[in-house]
This record gives structure tokens, C-alpha cells and sequence, in this order.
């Protein structure tokens, strides 16, 4: 026992990269019959019969992505996994199979990285997903995590961004902007806490806004639903980068525009206290915020009625033929432009 804790404490120099492989991983269990190896050797081996594959890969990098003062690794290693399972639902596929890979330097301990890894095992059980390699390396400055994501379904259910009809329903999943406000809230008592190191935050009027910053969940549950619904999306994404920049990735891959309503939008009331105590308008959280991880897609107007009765579902505008008209119409009829301009990690200034 003695052992372990000393080892807990040890710099990551002091041990092999196996040794550390191993002990970040010996608590991870295949789900999937489709794993046939897994961890261990210079490649996993899968096996599908008839089906597609979908891989998607996102890094996510100290300073960019996440600021360590005020996100645990537990809560790092579970988003990591989240986003890149995102972007495969998107799809309308179930994620089965990740990778991981890691660059980190000398500062963190073993202890931490046990920590990060049993994040991504808890996101790995809850949805069902096997890690099945990955790699892991120095780095000169921080931490850089890579994850790449990996589901199969069947050719007729594979769901793109270029399918958009005319006349189809937008609609969202959950609610939107809260993820967004949370961060606004964690670096404001970031910046209190630089000035005054003995100020106690009180974060307890804002818990689901931080819930949804550092804790996030994919919609796999939206799959689902639809399924039950016998409801095919003609396109869908997900929102990791605003409302207002997935608009812009459907028209653009399907030549459509998109009116939507700004009393249609979805948003939480706490999102909206918070954006009041910022002084912020509603709009910029769930337009321009990003990382909130819901499903928008569009479907036949035929299926208004069954998404109307879904409590989790949103319509919240439709498509239209006209080029570059993509739009939000206020309560007082007022047509505003929607641009492009959510999150974007290169405008990230040091």
C-alpha cells in the first residue's frame, strides 16, 4: 500500500511509459463484441459485419480549451470524451470505440493522471464506450489531450449536413446558453480569487450553468428517441460551437437558408439570470456561447405534431430556398443575420 502511495506521488520520469499505460488503464472493461483487442498491443483489432464506420477526433489543449485552475481532472477526462462522442451522434450513430492520447509535462504527478482517466472511464461505462488504445508523450509546456471516437450503424441510417429540404423543421434538443454563461461565471471568480486568494465563492444560485461548463453530456439519448418516434433527420449536427456557427455548417453544406425565432429558443431560466447579472443579451449566450452539446437537426414538416409533443425537442425555425438568408426574427418581427461568429479556438488570444 505504501508502495501505491509513494507511486501516487512519483513524477511521471520515474516510471516506464508501460508501467504508466497500465496503471492508468487496468480499470477499464470491454463493453462491445465488436472489440476483439483492445489495449495492450500496436493496434486494436474491431469486427463489423455489413455496417459503416464513423470516426471523429478532437485535441483539446491547456489554455485553449480548459483552464486547469478551475477544472478537475476528473471533469477534464469525462468532456474529453464527450465532445468526441458528440460529434459521432451527430450522425445519428451510437459511439462504441475510443483512442486516447495524451501529451503532458513534468508537473503533473501520477496521482493526476489517474484522476483525468477516471473521468474518461466514467464517461467510457455511462455510454458504453471501450478504449481501446491511444499513446502518451511528454510535453514541453501543459497538457494536450487527443481523443478520437469511433461508431458503426447501418448505411440507411447515416445522417449528414447536406440532406436539408426545403421547408423542413429546425429543430434543437435541451436548452441552450448555459454551458457558456458557466464559463463566464468560473473566470469571474477566477479573477476574484487572483486578487483576494482568501475569497469563498458562493456558485450555488448557478450550479446547472457550471454543471453544463465543466460537465457536459452528449444527447445519445436523442438517437434514441427519434428512433422511437420512427423519425429520420434529413441533417443534423451538434452544437460544440454555437447556434449561430452550426446554422451557418448546415446552410452552407446544403445550400439552404434557416429563419429561426427568437422566442422559439430554448434557454434555461438560470442562463438567463446570468446573463442579466453580466448584462449580456440572451441572444449572445445561446448564438455565440458554444459547447453545449445538444443535437440540431432538420426534419420533414410531416413530423411537426410528434416533435411538437416531445418535451425535449425545440422547433425553432424552418428552411428556406434563398441563399445567404440565414436569420433570427424577433419577437417585434425584426429580421437579424446570423453569422458565424461562435467559438473559435485559433481567435483564442494568450
Amino acid at each position: 500500500m505504501n508502495d501505491n502511495k509513494n507511486l501516487d506521488e512519483s513524477d511521471l520520469q520515474s516510471i516506464s511509459e508501460i508501467e504508466l499505460i497500465n496503471r492508468i488503464t487496468k480499470s477499464f472493461k470491454t463493453k462491445n463484441d465488436s472489440t476483439i483487442l483492445d489495449i495492450g498491443d500496436d493496434a486494436a483489432i474491431l469486427k463489423f459485419e455489413k455496417n459503416k464506420l464513423a470516426i471523429s477526433q478532437d485535441i483539446l489543449v491547456e489554455g485553449v480549451h480548459f483552464d486547469l485552475s478551475y477544472v478537475p481532472l476528473k471533469h477534464l477526462g469525462y468532456k474529453s470524451v464527450v465532445v468526441n462522442i458528440s460529434d459521432i451522434i451527430s450522425m445519428n450513430i451510437k459511439p462504441s470505440h475510443i483512442l486516447v492520447s495524451i501529451a503532458v509535462s513534468n508537473r503533473f504527478k501520477v496521482k493526476a493522471l489517474e484522476e483525468l482517466y477516471e473521468g474518461i472511464r466514467l464517461a467510457c461505462s455511462y455510454y458504453n464506450v471501450d478504449l481501446i488504445g491511444g499513446d502518451t508523450t511528454s510535453s514541453n509546456k501543459g497538457l494536450m489531450i487527443s481523443v478520437t471516437c469511433i461508431g458503426n450503424t447501418e448505411n440507411n441510417k447515416i445522417t449528414q449536413r447536406n440532406g436539408v429540404k426545403e421547408d423542413d423543421l429546425l429543430v434543437v434538443s435541451g436548452d441552450l446558453g448555459a454551458a457558456y454563461m458557466g464559463l463566464q461565471i468560473l473566470e469571474r471568480e477566477k479573477k476574484v480569487f487572483e486578487v483576494n486568494p482568501n475569497s469563498q465563492p458562493d456558485l450555488s444560485n448557478y450550479t446547472y450553468c457550471i454543471q453544463r461548463q465543466l460537465k457536459p453530456e452528449a444527447r445519445i439519448d436523442i438517437i434514441d428517441l427519434l428512433e422511437e418516434l420512427k423519425i429520420t433527420p434529413t441533417s443534423m449536427i451538434d452544437i460544440s460551437d454555437g447556434l449561430s456557427t452550426e446554422i451557418n455548417h448546415l446552410s452552407n453544406s446544403s445550400g439552404f437558408s434557416f429563419h429561426i425565432y427568437e422566442d422559439k429558443i430554448p434557454i434555461s431560466e438560470e442562463t438567463k439570470k446570468a446573463c442579466d447579472e453580466f448584462k449580456l443579451n440572451h441572444s449572445i449566450a445561446y448564438l455565440n456561447g458554444g459547447e453545449d452539446y445538444e443535437v440540431l437537426f432538420t426534419v420533414s414538416k410531416r413530423h411537426e405534431k410528434k416533435i411538437s409533443n416531445c418535451e425535449q425537442l425545440t422547433i425553432i425555425g424552418s428552411s428556406v430556398k434563398k441563399k445567404d438568408d440565414n436569420c433570427m426574427i424577433t419577437s417585434l418581427g425584426q429580421k437579424i443575420n446570423i453569422n458565424s461568429s461562435g467559438w473559435d479556438s485559433f481567435n483564442k488570444k494568450d
